[in-house]
């Protein structure tokens, strides 16, 4: 069974395209916005240079911080949640419950699925908790990785992997259903033989 979303009406947008400090000044996420009917989800509301730089992308698409509805961290590490709690209405989604306001919901992440076009699955070796949402779009199934990949050439090799085995299988899962990744820390891009597995 395919890890693909059977649907193919979600919509994604980049609200801010992330770096790291070989490639821009500083360290920054890479911060989405998935829209599929009435969702509106932000993953990765990470290290920006100013909470503007969300805000002000998320105004170009005529929404405020209180119109997003979910927020999903693909895990825990600072650089890629930094931001989260710009969106204090909104369901918080992580490895293994969802959280508002005072409510902790626990639940896997791994095939949870927000409607037929958006769901997560685990996704471990950046850390012991990631997790990818995989977005079915008209275009192809995007995944919005985090830091399995920081950018399109890698790294290779994650220094900071506490399991590269399972950074490698999770890798693979993910390019098997993939038409378009984006990373944790930079531009979207399009799988290739290239593509550090």
């Amino acid at each position: 069974m395919s890890d693909a979303p059977r649907g193919r009406s979600a919509v994604l947008h980049i609200l801010a395209t992330g770096y790291t400090s070989s490639t821009g000044p500083g360290v920054a996420a890479t911060v989405s916005l998935v829209r599929d009917g009435d969702l509106r989800i932000v993953f990765d509301p990470g290290m920006v240079a100013h909470p503007s730089v969300i805000l002000d992308a998320l105004a170009a698409l005529g929404l405020s911080a209180a119109d997003v509805t979910d927020v999903v961290l693909s895990h825990h590490h600072p650089d890629n949640i930094m931001n989260a709690g710009l969106f204090a209405t909104a369901r918080m989604h992580d490895h293994k419950a969802i959280y508002r306001g005072h409510e902790w919901t626990d639940r896997d992440a791994e095939g949870y699925a927000f409607t037929d076009s958006i769901r997560l699955i685990s996704t471990p070796g950046h850390s012991h908790e990631d997790i990818t949402l995989l977005a079915g779009t008209v275009d192809g199934v995007v995944a919005l990785a985090g830091d399995l990949w920081w950018r399109a050439d890698g790294p290779a090799d994650d220094p900071v992997s506490p399991d590269r085995a399972q950074l490698r299988a999770s890798r693979k899962r993910v390019l098997a259903v993939a038409d378009l990744v984006v990373p944790g820390h930079g531009a979207p891009f399009v799988p290739s033989d290239a593509t550090p597995r």
